[in-house]
């Protein structure tokens, strides 16, 4: 069974991108809409086994994003679960003050930031925030990323792997691809697909776990004013 609600994309190898992705993702870009909402379904090995939705509102300078899940057949008997970040939006994308991780059986993990820190966006994150930031300041050709969950601190290495035309129930979207850069063979993997042509929004997600089991988190539905 799966050891939590929440895919976990984990910490430090992959392909390089090339000078054109890169140009690209470094290309002036508009902020996303005000209001974001993005439905997901999960897939662990090819059956759906929760329905994620994620929220993103800001004015230009704070945000607040909310995600909940929901489990289907067997897994509906976990409970939902829920996760919430607030804080600034700023030139190098967000910062953080606030997250909260609720889920079934365990107590809620919070976490504050310090609002004094001159630390750039990338080295404090939290878990939900880490993938909307790339929607404020796209990703550069290695991303290093310092993510807080509330009970440690993770850092994450993401290349860029090339840009794919990707299909996913919420429709066709230029995707600029990102990758977990992996210390060893056997760690956890992870992959990225964010979408270049509505503003860097996350439309899919992959993790493949030690053992082979493949977690795929894919868009199915996105509203936007």
């Amino acid at each position: 069974m799966m050891r939590n609600w929440f895919i976990p994309i984990a910490s430090k190898g992959a392909a390089p991108g090339c000078a054109a992705v890169l140009a690209l993702a470094l290309s002036a870009q508009a902020a996303p809409p005000q209001r974001v909402e993005i439905a997901y379904e999960v897939a662990r090995n090819g059956t759906a086994v929760a329905e994620v939705t994620g929220r993103l509102e800001h004015d230009g300078r704070r945000y607040r994003l909310e995600e909940s899940w929901k489990g289907k057949g067997m897994y509906a008997l976990r409970g939902d679960a829920r996760r919430a970040s607030r804080g600034a939006v700023a030139a190098d994308g967000l910062h953080p003050a606030e997250f909260e991780d609720h889920r079934p059986g365990r107590d809620p993990r919070r976490v504050a930031f310090d609002p004094g820190t001159a630390a750039s966006a990338l080295r404090q994150q939290d878990r939900l925030s880490f993938i909307w930031n790339f929607a404020f300041a796209p990703p550069r050709a290695e991303s290093v990323v310092n993510v807080a969950d509330g009970r440690r601190v993770t850092t994450y290495v993401y290349r860029t792997a090339g840009r794919e035309r990707i299909r996913v129930p919420a429709g066709e979207f230029d995707a600029l691809k990102l990758v977990k850069k992996k210390e060893h063979p056997e760690d956890r993997g992870a992959e990225l697909w964010l979408a270049a042509d509505r503003s860097y929004l996350p439309v899919r997600i992959l993790v493949t776990e030690r053992d082979g089991t493949r977690l795929d988190q894919v868009a199915v539905r996105i509203r936007a004013p």
